[in-house]
């Protein structure tokens, strides 16, 4: 898989919408998963609303389709949230958007970056959002856009859009999490201080970003060698050992700060959401039961149903 970021700079840029997904991918190097980024402009200089100016290449790379597509928001210094229309850029990197998403690549806006993709024709019937300040006018500019309102991103057919300033961090960790899954997303999320990680419109989907918002590192420990092993027997004991304290230090410890799991309810709880996914994929109560750990479906069966039941 390619993993290259490129982000389409437009005049009036916003720093947070840039540098904070930026350094969701610079970050995932550090856990082994590297990106190039790359930043494209229609002028080299590019000056941003917060007056720092940018420098960015006019020559677009080579585009494979795994590679992502980002167009971060602007807003032209001095004037209203709302000040972001007309769309200041050519025909040029309107058409950059088309193909990419044309040939099977992700396109994704950052606040008013959604203007840009709905300029090149990709938000139409497809569902969007950003900032609620200009959430009105994208959706009179745009008719055939389903604007979803009071939500932090979403996606659709390989356009994703979000809200704006810190929820470009929220969109970017669930890229990252849809291509090398939520226990890489977790780990940068925790390295930038931003444990406590929000899904676009559903309820939060990993329990790995879900029970991250805490500051407590012998708990993070703990939970760091639970997902990396979730299908493994691990007894209280060994976990404890990971954080350093007794075992009933660390149920009190870990409860407290996940909310009220135990490191087995924990656990299974990563168990049941990973059989999901694969019984989503086309495999089998008992397949999936096996390939995450349990013995055989029942545990898995009666997990499922408990977890439908709080869910009701």
């Amino acid at each position: 898989m390619s993993n290259r970021v490129v982000f389409l700079l437009v005049p009036g840029v916003h720093l947070l919408d840039l540098a904070g997904p930026a350094q969701v991918f610079g970050t995932a190097g550090d856990f082994g998963f590297p990106y190039r980024l790359d930043y494209v402009a229609e002028r080299e200089l590019v000056p941003s609303a917060q007056g720092l100016p940018l420098q960015a290449g006019t020559d677009w790379p080579v585009l494979d389709r795994d590679d992502l597509l980002v167009v971060p928001g602007w807003r032209v210094p001095g004037e209203g949230a709302a000040d972001c229309f007309p769309l200041p850029l050519g025909p040029g990197p309107l058409e950059a958007l088309r193909a990419h998403h044309e040939a099977g690549g992700t396109v994704a806006s950052i606040c008013a970056g959604a203007e840009a993709l709905g300029a090149a024709g990709l938000l139409d019937g497809r569902r969007c959002t950003t900032h609620h300040d200009i959430q009105d006018e994208l959706a009179r500019r745009h008719p055939r856009a389903q604007v979803v309102r009071d939500v932090l991103y979403t996606t659709d057919d390989r356009v994703v859009t979000s809200a704006g300033i810190a929820s470009g961090i929220d969109l970017a960790l669930h890229l990252v999490a849809g291509r090398h899954g939520p226990a890489v997303a977790a780990q940068i999320a925790r390295d930038m201080v931003v444990y406590a990680r929000r899904n676009g419109h559903e309820p939060q989907a990993s329990a790995m970003l879900r029970h991250r918002a805490h500051l407590d590192d012998g708990v993070h420990r703990v939970q760091d060698l639970i997902d990396a092993r979730f299908a493994e027997p691990l007894p209280l004991a060994l976990l404890a050992g990971a954080a350093r304290v007794s075992e009933r230090t660390l149920t009190r410890l870990f409860t407290r700060a996940t909310g009220g799991l135990t490191p087995l309810r924990y656990q299974q709880t990563l168990r049941v959401e990973r059989a999901e996914h694969l019984i989503s994929h086309g495999a089998t109560v008992e397949a999936a039961a096996r390939e995450v750990g349990f013995d055989d479906a029942r545990m898995l069966r009666r997990l499922r149903s408990r977890s439908a039941e709080a869910d009701s």
